[in-house]
């Protein structure tokens, strides 16, 4: 798809990979509206205050975005948040604060710029962020994973529902990525370090190198449904793998 002249609304826009999002598809000529609890400050034409999880704040921001565009064809949903702790302590209020945000979210939004790109009838693209955690079980973060798992999932139903529409969906799943996001982890002590070692690619990834995927994706004219890793193959990592075993 061609991004010069097209419009484009953001989720999560304020900070980390959403902002390096906005900032690519400014330089590449999209209109862009962001869409995030905080003020976005720079790179778009639009900023409106909106917590994904509340319905009506979704309705009403997506509406004012058509409004002011007139039609949106490219949406990145990306808005999320962490979370940690053990299944079996979690209270209910946290477990629901992570999905509310991170699935609910995302199904609202994506149901809100599906049904305007509909009704438009001009097609468009979608790329919505999950994360390798949501394919990975990774303790104390059953939550979060959890969420992932089915923002994945819902991408590719909704690529079967709007392929006859000319609406792609796909989805971009970071790993270990040094945004505002990742502070709470660097904490854990020698976390980081083992990371950045069990990478292919060695280190972390930097929002822009996710960024840059996900709108790499959002062109793909002939690629809907699918779950592109942009983690520096830390997810190829293995802790059977025999080579470790061996010397040298």
């Amino acid at each position: 798809m061609e991004l010069e002249g097209a419009t484009a609304l953001v989720t999560g826009s304020a900070s980390g990979i959403g902002a390096e999002v906005v900032e690519l598809l400014h330089g590449a000529g999209a209109r862009v509206a962001g869409l995030d609890v905080n003020e976005t400050t720079s790179n778009v034409e639009l900023s409106i205050i909106c917590d994904v999880s509340e319905e009506r704040e979704v309705v009403s921001a997506v509406a004012r975005v058509h409004e002011a565009f007139g039609t949106v064809g490219v949406a990145v949903l990306n808005a999320g948040i962490g979370g940690f702790g053990a299944l079996v302590d979690m209270p209910t209020h946290e477990w629901d604060r992570v999905m509310s945000v991170n699935l609910r979210g995302t199904f609202l939004c994506l149901r809100e710029v599906s049904k305007h790109m509909v009704s438009a009838g001009r097609g468009g693209t979608i790329c919505a962020v999950t994360s390798i955690s949501g394919f990975l079980a990774d303790r104390m973060m059953g939550h979060y994973s959890v969420s992932k798992a089915g923002v994945a999932e819902m991408v590719r139903v909704a690529a079967r529902e709007l392929g006859p529409f000319g609406i792609r969906v796909n989805a971009v799943a970071p790993g270990t990525t040094d945004t505002p996001m990742f502070a709470t982890a660097r904490r854990l002590p020698g976390y980081e370090e083992r990371v950045a070692e069990r990478a292919a690619l060695g280190g972390l990834g930097s929002s822009r190198a996710v960024a840059e995927a996900i709108v790499a994706v959002l062109e793909l004219e002939w690629v809907t449904g699918q779950v592109l890793a942009a983690d520096g193959g830390v997810s190829l990592w293995s802790p059977i793998d025999p080579a470790e075993s061996l010397s040298g």
